[in-house]
C-alpha cells in the first residue's frame, strides 16, 4: 500500500488517517463512515495490515511511515496555516463511488509537509505539524493562511499533439454541420492527418509544450496524452517520441496513449488498418518499449459507426493488451455500438465518451470496475446529447472526467471541464472534484500514486487563493485568478 498506515497517528499528525480528522461537511451531509468494499476502492487485498499498538502509540509508527530517501531533518517544502485542505480521501482508496462522493475528506487550518523525494511526509492540524517538525529545515515554505490545497487535477484524455488548426470547422458546426459530415467531407481527424504527417519533430513539441504549460497553469498535474494523427507507423512513433521527450524533460505528469486506431487511413478499410497495427505498429511499439526508447502505457481505438466496428476494435485492443498496454479506449459516443460491452470483456481499464452507452454497458461498467470518462467538453461543443452521468453514478460506475483537449474541442482548463460537469451533467462539486482526481488518476492506472493528498503519494497539489475549494469549480472560468500556486512533487512549477 503506497498511501500510508490508516489508523496511526504521533503527536496529533496523521500520517495516514488523522486520530482528530477536521472534515468540513459538504452539502450538509454528515461525514460518512469508512465506505463499503466495491464503493470507495477498496478490496481486502488492497488494505494494509492493521499497526501494532505499540507501535501505533509511540513516535516510532511516524519513522515507519516517511517514505527512504529524505536527509535526516531536511525536506523539501512545507506549506503552512491552510485554511482548508482538500485530501479527497484518506484511507488508501484508489477510486470513489456512490456514497463515498457524497463528503469528501477536507481538513481545516491544516499544513502539508512534502520531502526531498517528492512525496508527501505529513498532513495534520497545522499546530502539530510546527510541533512535530519545529527543528527541521525546507527548501521552501509558503504561508497558506486564508487559502486552500487540493490536490493536482488530472485530465483522463487529451489529444495534444498536432499540426493544423481547426477553427474553419467550428464556424461549420455553428452553421449546422456535424462532426460526421466534417469527417467524410475530409475534414476532421483527416485534415490534422495530413498537416501532422507534414510538421517536424521539433515543431509538433514546440506547440505541444506549450499547450501543456497552458493546462499547468489551469491546475493539472497529470495528464493522458494520445497519438493518433499520423496513422502509420513513421508518423505516430514521431508522435510517440515527442510524448516521451516531454514525459522525461518537463515537470507534468504523463500517461502515453497509441491511438493509431484513431482513425481508418485514406485508401484502407477497417479490417486492413486493423491488420496493420497488429502486425506492424504494435512490435514495434513492444521493441522500443524493450530498449527503454519509449515508454507507452494505453492502448485506444475510435470504436464507432464507419470507423472502427467492433471486431476491428476487439482485435486491435487485446493485441495491445497482450504486449502490456492497458486498454483506454473511445467507446459509444455518436451511435450506440456496445463498446462498453466490449470493453468489460477485454478488461478494460477504461471507456472514454459513452453518450450513447445502453443501461446494460453501464451495468457492465460498475460491475467490473471499468472506469468512465466522461467529457463534458465534446457534447457541449459538438451540441451532442450529455453522457448520463447521474445514471452512472446512482449504479457504481467509477466516473472520471477528460478534457477532451484537441483541435475539434479546444479547452485546456479542468477547472471548466469540472464545472461543466456540474451544470451540464447534473454532477455535484464533490463528484466534480473526485471525478477530476482520485477517480481520473484511477483510469490511468495511477491512482496509487496520484490523485489524492495522502502520505506516501507525489506532492502534486495546487493552492488557490480562496476560504472554500469550491471556488474552483463555481467561478467559471476564474481558475487563472484562483490558482496561486501549482506544485509537482513539491516542487513549485507554476506561480502566479
Amino acid at each position: 500500500m503506497d498511501c500510508g498506515l490508516p489508523g496511526s497517528s504521533v503527536h496529533g499528525v496523521f500520517q495516514g488517517r488523522p486520530a482528530s480528522l477536521a472534515v468540513r461537511k459538504l452539502q450538509g451531509e454528515e461525514p460518512l463512515p469508512r465506505p463499503a468494499l466495491g464503493t470507495g476502492g477498496y478490496t481486502p487485498a488492497d488494505l494494509p495490515p492493521p499497526v501494532p499498538a505499540e507501535l501505533s502509540a509511540s513516535p516510532a509508527a511516524s519513522l515507519r511511515l516517511r517514505v527512504p530517501g529524505d536527509m535526516a531533518g531536511g525536506h523539501r517544502l512545507l506549506l503552512e496555516n491552510a485554511r482548508q485542505v482538500v485530501l479527497v480521501c484518506a484511507r488508501g482508496e484508489r477510486f470513489l463511488t456512490r456514497d463515498a462522493l457524497r463528503s469528501l475528506e477536507v481538513l481545516e487550518g491544516a499544513s502539508l509537509v512534502v520531502g526531498t523525494d517528492g512525496f508527501i511526509k505529513a498532513i495534520g492540524p497545522a499546530d502539530a505539524i510546527q510541533k512535530q517538525f519545529s527543528e527541521e529545515t525546507f527548501e521552501e515554505r509558503i504561508d497558506c493562511s486564508g487559502k486552500c490545497i487540493l490536490p493536482g487535477l488530472v485530465d483522463a484524455h487529451t489529444h495534444p499533439v498536432w499540426a493544423g488548426e481547426r477553427v474553419h470547422e467550428f464556424a461549420m458546426k455553428l452553421a449546422g454541420a456535424t462532426y460526421m459530415d466534417i469527417h467524410q467531407a475530409g475534414g476532421g481527424i483527416n485534415f490534422t492527418v495530413e498537416r501532422t504527417r507534414q510538421a517536424s519533430e521539433e515543431e509538433l513539441y514546440s506547440s505541444f509544450q506549450q499547450r501543456l504549460g497552458c493546462m499547468m497553469r489551469a491546475g493539472t498535474t497529470l495528464v493522458e496524452c494520445k497519438s493518433g494523427y499520423g496513422l502509420n507507423l513513421e508518423t505516430e512513433l514521431k508522435m510517440l517520441r515527442v510524448i516521451e521527450r516531454a514525459r522525461q524533460e518537463l515537470d507534468i505528469g504523463i500517461s502515453a496513449t497509441y491511438c493509431g486506431a484513431h482513425s481508418v487511413p485514406k485508401g484502407k478499410t477497417a479490417s486492413e488498418a486493423a491488420d496493420d497495427i497488429i502486425k506492424n505498429h504494435l512490435p514495434r511499439l513492444k521493441e522500443l518499449g524493450r530498449n527503454g526508447e519509449i515508454h507507452v502505457d494505453n492502448i485506444d481505438v475510435f470504436c464507432e459507426k464507419d470507423v472502427f466496428d467492433l471486431d476491428s476494435t476487439r482485435r486491435i485492443l487485446q493485441s495491445g493488451k497482450d504486449i502490456g498496454l492497458q486498454i483506454n479506449f473511445h467507446g459509444d459516443e455518436l451511435h450506440p455500438m456496445k463498446a462498453a460491452e466490449l470493453g468489460v470483456e477485454l478488461g478494460a481499464q477504461a471507456i472514454s465518451h459513452l453518450e450513447e452507452v445502453s443501461d446494460e454497458g453501464i451495468a457492465a461498467m460498475a460491475s467490473a470496475r471499468c472506469s468512465a470518462v466522461l467529457l463534458p467538453t465534446t457534447a457541449y461543443m459538438l451540441r451532442l446529447k450529455q453522457p448520463r452521468a447521474r445514471k452512472m453514478l446512482d449504479e457504481g460506475v467509477i466516473v472520471a472526467l477528460g478534457s477532451d483537449f484537441n483541435p475539434n474541442a479546444y479547452c485546456f482548463s479542468m477547472p471548466m471541464v469540472m464545472h461543466l460537469a456540474c451544470v451540464n451533467m447534473r454532477m455535484s462539486m464533490p463528484e466534480a472534484l473526485a471525478a477530476a482526481t482520485i477517480n481520473a488518476a484511477y483510469a490511468l492506472g495511477k491512482s496509487h500514486t496520484q490523485g489524492s493528498l495522502e502520505v506516501g503519494k507525489q506532492g502534486d497539489l495546487i493552492i488557490i487563493n480562496s476560504p472554500r475549494w469550491e471556488h474552483l469549480i463555481y467561478q467559471f472560468g476564474g481558475h487563472h485568478e484562483l490558482i496561486d500556486y501549482v506544485i509537482a512533487k513539491g516542487k513549485v512549477i507554476y506561480k502566479k
